[in-house]
């Protein structure tokens, strides 16, 4: 065999093996820009995948966090991912409903996509009840070219910071309210509330400014890491508009496609275990929140108005049944969470209904 050849042979067989010691695939670097800024706490957890594909790969890939804004504006990352401009990003699936309005049921399926899917049930779906496949054909549906891969469930998020008590749909009537993009926030405009759509980073200062009058970004940790308690201190747990919601690492497809199937895989399983790890990460840290929130910055915690609930539900109910007559991915998405709803959320939620009473009757018992 000639020189040439044994060289040709001996590169083939290092780009193949992959994991198994004998030779080392290509190393990789991708570059992931996050929508949000670097303290957030889902950053927080991205860098705690990114440590676990580089351990997973024996450092093969390398996964580099850039902050919002590093390379493209927020509103662009997606098709910078698309376009090869940076090869990766990380935000939340519902960003982008203007590309597809079935992204909303993937990010944040507004009102637990109406049939009473919380974060846990979602995950369950998402992994055995045929929403992995949905979600790979989402990309197709937009014209993406990107592989996405479903990191961190969050939920259920809280309804929001105010200036006053809100009693009432009619006192919620009178703010300006920042909200999520997309479904979620346009359903708070069906029942009159005044949304106003921003990023993350621009909340506060909207805030301070008096742009708008009261928000909701998450939960008590990442709320607490944004600073609300120093603008507002009345805060309502209970929301529906983001019972679940998801973040969600994008990577560009030929990259993708370009990595070895142990490269893959190991990025795949990472995924799968940052689900649980997300969940596990946030009840602690926002119990921790809470607690700083109420104890130490004059926070006051208030159950949410009662009129709340139903409206923001009809409401809800109305725009997925819209959405879903005009858009027939997004009917075959939503049929198969009400299939899955159908089966798996009477057993989800009766047995919640122990967890929560457990838990209320314990929490009350701490303030006697």
């Amino acid at each position: 065999m000639s020189i040439r050849r044994v060289a040709v042979a001996t590169v083939f067989f290092a780009g193949v093996v992959g994991l198994s010691g004998v030779a080392f695939a290509e190393k990789v670097t991708i570059r992931v820009q996050s929508v949000i800024p670097s303290k957030a706490d889902e950053v927080t957890m991205l860098n705690d995948y990114a440590d676990n594909v580089s351990a997973l790969t024996n450092g093969e890939v390398t996964i580099e966090v850039l902050p919002a804004g590093a390379v493209v504006g927020v509103k662009e990352t997606l098709e910078a991912v698309d376009k090869g401009l940076v090869e990766g990003g990380f935000a939340w699936t519902h960003y982008w409903s203007g590309y597809h309005p079935a992204a909303m049921l993937f990010g944040s399926p507004v009102a637990g996509a109406g049939v009473g899917i919380d974060n846990i049930a979602f995950v369950s779906w998402f992994m055995y009840g045929g929403g992995k496949d949905l979600y790979n054909q989402l990309w197709k549906e937009m014209g993406m070219n990107v592989h996405g891969l479903m990191l961190q469930p969050v939920g259920p998020e809280a309804l929001g910071w105010f200036k006053e008590p809100i009693n009432s749909m009619a006192d919620f009537r009178k703010y300006r309210f920042r909200t999520p993009p997309g479904i979620p926030g346009q359903t708070y405009k069906d029942i009159g509330v005044a949304s106003v759509a921003m990023g993350g980073g621009d909340i506060l200062p909207a805030l301070e400014k008096g742009v708008i009058d009261a928000a909701e970004w998450c939960c008590p940790k990442p709320d607490s890491v944004f600073g609300f308690q120093k603008v507002l201190k009345h805060y309502y747990l209970q929301g529906l508009h983001q019972v679940v919601v998801n973040a969600d690492i994008y990577i560009n497809g030929d990259v993708w496609r370009k990595l070895t199937p142990n490269q893959q895989k190991a990025m795949e399983i990472a995924a799968d275990a940052s689900l649980i790890r997300s969940l596990s990460y946030r009840i602690y840290e926002n119990g921790k929140a809470l607690k700083d929130l109420t104890e130490n910055h004059g926070v006051i915690l208030h159950d949410t108005p009662a009129d709340y609930f139903k409206e923001y539900m009809d409401a809800a109910r109305a725009s997925l049944e819209k959405n879903a007559a005009e858009n027939a991915f997004f009917k075959q998405v939503w049929d198969s969470q009400k299939a899955f709803a159908d089966i798996a959320v009477p057993f989800w939620a009766g047995a919640q209904m122990s967890n929560a009473s457990l838990g209320m009757a314990y929490a009350k018992s701490k303030k006697k």
